[in-house]
């Protein structure tokens, strides 16, 4: 790719970022939901007939109580144990990162356990699970309204498929469950149109600051991933890849504290380099 290339996708970036610097006139700019436009669903609808129940009672689980102590001990972990975990401790993480609450007016969004622009919840959960408590392994997708799972369908090659659908990052595929987010993009955009995609990657790391947070109560681990092969991401679970599209990443997992020096070896580069 040429320099010049480089700086105009740089550039490009750049103004998905910067606020004010725009002098487009927006002044007789109408998003749908100003032109009362119908609303989209606050929710993907079930994608097969294999529902499953999550329990929704934490009071049988152990997490750690002390949020300092979570705040100052949380890190990315990507080195796991590959022991099996919980059906609770999955149930815990997904109502951390994408839990319904409650209902704003009769249908008009969903208020959830993490933050997001004008309550839009553009996002769906979808999962790898492997060496999960009462679940087969296989591709996954969470149901927010009932916390609730259905399972997609089985991969023959789960770890390749994680290590592949991750650029290559083959420690993920030790994982019990990898968490792919895919963006329902009108769900969003019917309310803020042209500025809607600044307002949802911003809203994206309130879920995975949640899934460390959550993670790290619980004495697992994991790392949030932007290195995602989309395309690949969205053939496999059975996306269209236009309307709705898988950018980001989470794996979690049992995770060690003997294995502190494994996870030390991912940073050798910066010792090698002298940074």
């Amino acid at each position: 790719m040429e320099e010049k290339e480089i700086q105009a996708r740089i550039e490009k970036g750049r103004s998905l970022i910067r606020t004010g610097y725009d002098p487009t006139d927006y002044s007789d700019y109408h998003t749908d939901q100003d032109l009362m436009k119908p609303q989209p669903p606050l929710v993907k609808a079930p994608m097969t007939d294999n529902i499953i129940d999550l329990p929704i009672s934490f009071e049988g689980i152990w997490y750690n109580h002390d949020f300092l102590n979570i705040i100052n001990s949380r890190s990315s972990h990507r080195v796991f144990t590959e022991e099996k975990m919980s059906l609770l401790q999955l149930s815990f993480l997904l109502w951390c990162c994408q839990g319904v609450k409650d209902i704003r007016g009769k249908a008009y969004a969903t208020l959830r356990t993490v933050p997001c622009g004008g309550a839009r919840h553009q996002f769906e959960a979808y999962m790898t699970i492997q060496n999960v408590e009462g679940l087969k392994d296989g591709l996954y997708h969470y149901l927010p309204m009932g916390h609730k799972i259905e399972f997609l369908k089985e991969i023959e090659d789960i770890k390749g498929f994680i290590s592949k659908s991750l650029e290559g990052q083959s420690w993920a595929a030790k994982a019990n469950v990898v968490f792919y987010f895919s963006m329902d993009f009108y769900r969003v955009e019917w309310r803020y149109g042209v500025f809607a995609h600044r307002v949802a990657l911003i809203d994206a790391g309130h879920i995975t600051e949640n899934i460390y947070l959550a993670s790290t109560a619980l004495d697992l681990g994991g790392c949030a991933i932007g290195s995602v092969d989309g395309k690949y991401c969205d053939e496999t679970f059975g996306l269209d890849g236009q309307n709705e599209s898988i950018f980001y990443a989470h794996p979690v997992g049992t995770v060690s504290l003997k294995d502190s020096q494994k996870e030390q070896d991912f940073y050798a580069f910066v010792k090698e380099a002298g940074w």
